[in-house]
């Protein structure tokens, strides 16, 4: 399948599909993170996905679109991050932030073989 825009690669689709039930699981943390971990997570969610567009929008110039894709990894690296304090914190249980967590994983891993792989695509 050919690609005609940044809605056809899957991990673009992973991405998106995750930043409401992370949104909903940023919600339930206590009302003292609101300003911490829970924006930390929105946001990061969020920047997985942007970066990730704004990356594809810079396909013309290799370097600044794996800069961004690059960007949106680390974002992705984040997120794990941020749902495996959730849970050390006992703030959410393990069972609960695992589906986000392997997802996140796969995204980041989906982003490094488009780093190293974009001219095929």
């Amino acid at each position: 399948m050919a690609i005609k825009s940044y809605r056809d690669f899957e991990v673009y689709q992973r991405a998106h599909k995750l930043i409401i039930p992370i949104y909903k699981l940023a919600d339930s943390l206590p009302k003292d993170e609101r300003f911490d971990l829970r924006s930390q997570m929105r946001r990061a969610c969020k920047s997985v996905v942007s970066n990730f567009v704004e990356g594809y929008s810079h396909k013309d110039t290799p370097t600044k679109m794996k800069s961004f894709w690059r960007n949106s990894m680390g974002s992705a690296n984040e997120m794990v991050e941020h749902l495996e304090q959730a849970v050390m914190l006992d703030y959410i249980s393990a069972a609960n932030t695992e589906p986000h967590v392997a997802e996140y994983t796969i995204i980041a891993k989906q982003l490094n073989v488009l780093i190293k792989n974009w001219r095929k695509f």
